[in-house]
């Protein structure tokens, strides 16, 4: 007797599929957290689409990683703009009915909200800023995102997760592009506008020197979005900081600096503190919106009140004079804020 036996079939689990959409052709904070989160979920097996307004660096990170990338404009950024949104619905209708997650990067992608009808995709809404007004079509969002407690507060009516953004625990390294020799090193990096505050470290940086004369205060990034040209100005040439212009490789770069300082008027999470906490490098912040809870006050750096440069100058004293102990604290923590860890929690709370 012969027995022939059915061939057995191993199933294999089809890959989920993620549509990101995003504001903006150049990446902020919030591009970064969507590149970094991408590229851990491309490795879990996730296929991939992500969307700009338009050609850009994010357009062009996009297709070097492998996503495939569709054009969608949303309308711009400025207020009572939505309305140009809705010649976007069909094709975003489309997006959501060949994927399973449809994450909307940001309030302004909430327009797409009323086009996608429940039960197809997983709508996932990311809000990374400090809002004034809850819309209530982000109500139709499946799952609300925050980048902090201080964003989430500000969701009322809505049932926000709070996941603060991800960091590069071991960046690449890369050179300094100031000259070496002259130590502490004190600096900025990020966008240079009002709401980051640099000119306040302009403005602490005579202060410091009467106690340091050999401290070298640098200010790293440009004004992409020219938010205003006249502040930016100011703080570029002036001479009481040196300037270097923006890099992609700003992680790296925080192991350069002795102390980073991020003077912001508003901030819902501040991912410049915890890239340089992660490298070790302990930091003075503003006491606003999400920061004190990324800063250890007294133990990873020095939380201050804002527009006050003389308060910024005592805060970076003070963080030099304990700059050892603050270091290994401060690379402990940032260790919390791992692009894994954060993956992990994302994609559970978003995978359908």
């Amino acid at each position: 007797v012969i027995l022939h036996r059915a061939p057995i079939v191993c199933a294999v689990a089809p890959k989920r599929r993620i549509v990101a959409i995003t504001p903006v052709c150049e990446p902020g904070g919030a591009e970064i957290h969507l590149l970094r989160l991408l590229a851990a979920l491309k490795q879990r097996g996730w296929q991939i689409t992500l969307t700009t307004p338009g050609l850009g660096t994010i357009r062009d990170r996009a297709l070097q990683a492998g996503y495939r990338w569709q054009p969608l404009p949303l309308g711009g950024l400025e207020r009572r703009a939505g309305v140009r949104a809705i010649r976007s619905w069909p094709a975003a209708r489309r997006l959501a009915g060949g994927s399973d997650v449809i994450y909307l990067c940001g309030g302004v992608c909430g327009r797409l909200l009323p086009a996608l009808a429940p039960g197809s995709a997983r709508r996932v809404l990311h809000i990374h800023d400090m809002v004034d007004r809850v819309p209530r079509i982000w109500r139709r969002a499946d799952t609300v995102l925050a980048d902090s407690i201080a964003v989430a507060d500000r969701l009322q009516g809505l049932t926000p997760h709070v996941v603060y953004g991800p960091v590069d625990p071991n960046p690449p390294p890369v050179e300094a592009p100031w000259p070496p020799g002259q130590t502490p090193v004190i600096g900025f990096v990020g966008r240079i506008e009002p709401r980051k505050g640099p000119l306040d470290l302009v403005r602490a940086a005579p202060i410091i020197r009467r106690r340091l004369p050999r401290a070298r205060i640098v200010v790293v990034g440009d004004d992409p979005y020219r938010a205003d040209p006249s502040y930016t100005h100011a703080v570029m040439t002036s001479p009481d900081v040196e300037h270097y212009p923006w890099t992609d490789d700003a992680p790296g770069l925080m192991r350069h600096l002795d102390v980073l300082v991020l003077p912001s008027r508003q901030e819902p999470f501040g991912t410049v503190l915890a890239e340089a906490m992660a490298v070790g490098t302990p930091v003075v912040a503003s006491r606003v919106d999400g920061l004190p809870e990324v800063v250890r006050d007294g133990i990873t750096g020095r939380l201050v009140a804002p527009d006050n440069p003389a308060a910024l100058a005592d805060a970076v004293l003070e963080v030099l004079a304990h700059r050892a102990q603050m270091s290994t604290a401060a690379r402990e923590h940032g260790m919390t804020f791992a692009i894994k860890d954060y993956a992990d929690h994302v994609e559970r709370l978003i995978s359908p």
